[in-house]
């Protein structure tokens, strides 16, 4: 059984204490991760003090350099990755292969390219000059999620690391396997030791530490809302930087001018996507009226088409859930939406499959309708393979309820009317919103949410702003 070790000052660190690691697909151990705790990360924030001086004053072009190696590096291996987040996550291998590995290619490449075009404000005035220095902060903490595990990893990593800092992380205990074979990369490709250092372990020990160490800067934090509200409550005092971005209860709104021949395979992918565990899933359909029976009909029969099953065969749709606990999280939400008067449409069953994936933690694609807007189901994330519908008259009920929910990250609105498309999506609390599209991401623009999703943007030169600290400079001529 492997046994997948703390990264810290360029070594892995053997330890006494683990943490079993399970394949969701077929529900056994089949590895350990170390548990980290205040004292793992302690030692990793000295290591990350002591490389911050050197990396930092490194030309952009070396930090750049290397960012650039490992991208190669990954490429190359990209295969083995996909099979490792597969194995980790329960994810199709599929998916893992074309869309978690090579965004991870893309963050690292697009950060390494944005630092060598970085730029820097003046103000002239009469008799003076104003300009601007942006400095990299010292160390900052990168905290991700087991749902996108490597995808979300080098999202924060990569720019943290190109603008100079230098990171402590720590991936989800759930996932830990694509960031150490990271951390392998970065040791082959000469990464300066302790410029990234990796401490697993729970988010109450490991992650706590992070948040709470005096001399961590900053936060990058991608989870839960409960977790976002403990680490600004904790973080806030320390007068960190924070960047959180949390939970989602996303709303598809459909209209009747849409095109539906269009909409209802991007509609299907919104909802249930890695298992539906994205947080910008479209969990909540609105659709207008006088169209709701044929989008409900049309969803149905293509989901109908959807295997739920093994995350290695190349026809499995729906992976597996990725723990026990999650597993019946999610069909405990699908039991109090019946109880609370949901009709089950498509789904609402586990799944066991035949063969090694038996024991597996596998859940049904699943539609409800004839909820009410308040429920549990319509307010709360399941983060699972689950969909409600709702109808509505007018621009404005869609957009109120739309709205009516405490989380704000993102939308998608679905019409062929261009005024419409403009204007609704300005009245959205969603902080991205696409338009006749879902999840069609540029690296180049802001991500982030409002409400309960959170507070700060990352992405494109937002990622530059909050891993650097901006110095005026006021010369007198």
């Amino acid at each position: 059984m492997e046994q997948l070790c703390h990264y810290i000052d360029g070594s892995f660190l053997p330890t006494s204490d683990w943490i079993d690691v399970y394949e969701p697909a077929t529900g056994s151990v089949y590895a350990q991760v170390a548990r980290g705790t205040q004292t793992e990360v302690s030692r990793a924030v000295a290591a990350a003090e002591q490389a911050f001086p050197a990396w930092s004053q490194r030309p952009a072009t070396e930090r750049a350099a290397i960012l650039f190696r490992i991208a190669d590096l990954l490429e190359e291996r990209l295969e083995a990755f996909a099979h490792a987040e597969s194995l980790d996550q329960g994810k199709p291998l599929w998916l893992a292969r074309t869309l978690d590995i090579p965004r991870s290619i893309a963050n690292l490449r697009f950060f390494a390219a944005a630092a060598l075009h970085v730029w820097s404000e003046t103000h002239a005035a009469p008799g003076l000059l104003n300009y601007t220095l942006r400095h990299p902060l010292g160390v900052v903490g990168c905290i991700s999620p087991w749902n996108l595990p490597l995808y979300l990893f080098t999202w924060k990593i990569a720019p943290a690391l190109a603008f100079g800092n230098t990171v402590v992380a720590k991936p989800s205990e759930l996932t830990p396997l694509t960031a150490t074979r990271f951390a392998e990369l970065c040791q082959e490709c000469g990464l300066p030791p302790g410029v990234l250092n990796i401490v697993h372990g729970y988010g109450p020990e490991a992650g706590a530490a992070i948040v709470e160490h005096p001399s961590i800067r900053a936060i990058s934090f991608t989870g839960s809302t409960a977790t976002g509200e403990y680490i600004a409550r904790t973080a806030g005092p320390r007068f960190k930087k924070l960047s959180l971005e949390l939970g989602g209860k996303n709303p598809t709104i459909v209209f009747a001018d849409a095109d539906l021949d269009r909409a209802i395979p991007e509609i299907a992918r919104a909802a249930f996507l890695n298992q539906g565990e994205i947080c910008l899933c479209g969990s909540r359909l609105l659709v207008e009226r006088t169209i709701a029976d044929d989008v409900l009909l049309r969803l149905r029969e293509h989901v109908r088409t959807y295997r739920v099953g093994d995350p290695f065969d190349e026809q499995t749709t729906i992976g597996a859930l990725v723990s026990e606990g999650h597993y019946h999280k999610v069909l405990g939400a699908i039991e109090q939406a019946q109880r609370d008067g949901g009709t089950i449409v498509v789904g609402g069953k586990a799944v066991h499959p035949s063969g090694r994936c038996a024991k597996g933690w596998f859940v049904e694609p699943t539609i409800i309708t004839g909820l009410e807007p308040t429920c549990a189901a319509n307010q709360e994330e399941i983060f699972g393979p689950v969909v409600t519908v709702m109808p509505f008259a007018s621009d404005e009920e869609a957009i109120a309820l739309a709205n009516n929910v405490r989380y704000g990250l993102a939308a998608s609105v679905w019409t062929q009317h261009l005024s419409r498309a403009h204007s609704v999506a300005a009245r959205l609390a969603a902080g991205i919103v696409w338009v006749n599209c879902w999840m069609v991401r540029d690296l180049r623009t802001p991500f982030g949410g409002t409400k309960d999703s959170g507070i700060g943007r990352e992405g494109g030169w937002e990622a530059y702003r909050f891993f650097t600290e901006p110095q005026n400079i006021c010369i007198k001529l």
